[in-house]
């Protein structure tokens, strides 16, 4: 299926690993300029700056700043079309509820929810002025699965699905479309990495990162974690023309985690 999505101009947060740098690849391959918002420039971002295809931004996205900054660069590069919200991050909370002191509740908040609330803002003047466009933000399922474990990170995601869905009904009619990706666990650093979700785990329980995952995985009816592959797949179709009237959805990715309708 031709996306259609040649010649167009990306930004993308949280780009330089994961989910992001899964999303990055697959613009880049359809042809996307792609404006990568990133604290660091990692190998893999690097060479694809190297072929033209990827402007690297560093910027820091907890920071007030760290939105504008970027669209400042696609702006400068004529204007940006679709805008991809993945940056985040998740801290198992092993001690429990009480031990989180509200400067933990604020950081995930920060980067998991207002970032995207300012690179949106960010990016909208000039969405607006091409005539429209196509936001996609990476929420979670635990924004409808709340977990203890993480249970700021989930609070987060709630409130970023839910203002993706308000902010749908707003652009709509300025031809902005809004959609939400919710992923199951991920097959990426953030849970399989040395200072991951599993390997955090593992130590406050006394138990290996392997069985973690294992049993992680064994909650999908596919008996496996979802590739970060296939969340920019389902990301690239949300951001064309071929989903031209979908606005205001949440597209679950989870291998059948979630047992509810």
């Amino acid at each position: 299926m031709d996306l259609q999505l040649d010649g167009r101009t990306a930004v993308v947060t949280g780009a330089g690993k994961g989910i992001g740098l899964a999303i990055t690849r697959a613009l880049v391959a359809e042809g996307v300029h792609v404006v990568a918002g990133s604290r660091t420039l990692s190998a893999e971002l690097e060479s694809l700056q190297s072929g033209g295809a990827v402007t690297f931004v560093g910027v820091d996205l907890a920071s007030v700043e760290g939105s504008t900054r970027l669209l400042e660069v696609a702006a400068a590069r004529g204007g940006v079309d679709i805008l991809v919200n993945n940056v985040g991050a998740v801290t198992p909370r092993t001690s429990g509820f009480a031990a989180i002191t509200d400067e933990e509740w604020a950081s995930s908040f920060n980067l998991t929810f207002l970032s995207a609330v300012r690179t949106v803002r960010a990016a909208l003047p000039g969405l607006i002025r091409r005539g429209g466009g196509s936001i996609v933000t990476i929420s979670s399922v635990n924004a409808f699965l709340p977990d203890p474990t993480v249970i700021d990170y989930s609070a987060a995601k709630a409130a970023l699905t839910n203002f993706s869905k308000s902010l749908s009904k707003e652009l709509g009619g300025k031809g902005i479309r809004v959609n939400t990706v919710s992923p199951g666990p991920v097959q990426t650093e953030l849970w399989l990495g040395k200072h991951g979700v599993a390997s955090t785990l593992a130590k406050a329980n006394g138990s290996a990162a392997d069985d973690i995952v294992e049993s992680a995985a064994a909650g999908a009816e596919t008996g496996r974690f979802t590739f970060p592959e296939e969340v920019a797949d389902l990301v690239l179709f949300l951001a064309s023309d071929r989903a031209g009237n979908v606005t205001g959805a949440d597209f679950v990715i989870d291998g059948g985690l979630i047992k509810t309708l």
